[in-house]
């Protein structure tokens, strides 16, 4: 396992890492790993790059990430008191609360009628998205480096050549007969 780099020490980036791994979770990157919570084997949000697509400007969210990361602490904060919690004063609030607690609270901020959800849904959609089809990354250096999620739904490597093909039909059957006129390279005629 790697040790921290200095981006994970950022509060900003640990609260946010924290939260995807709440929304998609996996195995911590190293023993001291914080936000990383561990509660699923494998690489989760975070380890598919949940943080680089949230820095993406392409995004449109990633200038109000220090705010969100400070409202979500402040959220933490209050819940912890509420249930009574003792946080870990040396992490970000949202960090230092245990996985379940995490889990609770993003699913308050979720809830139909919370007047926030509309910021809790779009992380929680940033973080799958990084998660489900790697949006930052093109998608043959994904599936080359290894990337979990595409990995875990066994999205195959492209040919030499850089294309998919698939000689296999989905279904079992071809969808539909060609058209007589189609060329050999599936062009109508």
């Amino acid at each position: 396992m790697s040790p921290r780099t200095s981006a994970e020490e950022k509060p900003r980036t640990v609260t946010l890492e924290a939260f995807a791994d709440t929304i998609v979770p996996g195995e911590k990157r190293h023993p001291g790993d914080r936000a990383v919570a561990g509660a699923a084997p494998g690489g989760g949000a975070v380890a598919a790059g949940a943080i680089e697509l949230l820095e993406w400007d392409a995004t449109g969210v990633s200038e109000g990430l220090d705010d969100l990361a400070l409202l979500l602490n402040d959220h933490a904060t209050a819940y912890a008191a509420e249930q009574g919690l003792d946080l870990d004063a040396s992490v970000p609030p949202f960090v230092a609360l245990p996985f379940e607690h995490r889990t609770a609270l993003v699913q308050r901020l979720t809830a139909p009628g919370h007047p926030e959800k509309q910021f809790w849904v779009m992380l929680t959609l940033f973080s799958n998205m990084a998660y489900d089809s790697a949006a930052h990354m093109h998608t043959a250096e994904a599936i080359a480096a290894g990337h979990p999620g595409l990995t875990a739904m066994g999205v195959t490597a492209p040919g030499p050549d850089g294309l998919w093909r698939f000689p296999r039909f989905s279904y079992g059957r071809p969808l539909a007969r060609l058209h007589p006129d189609t060329t050999p390279s599936g062009s109508p005629a």
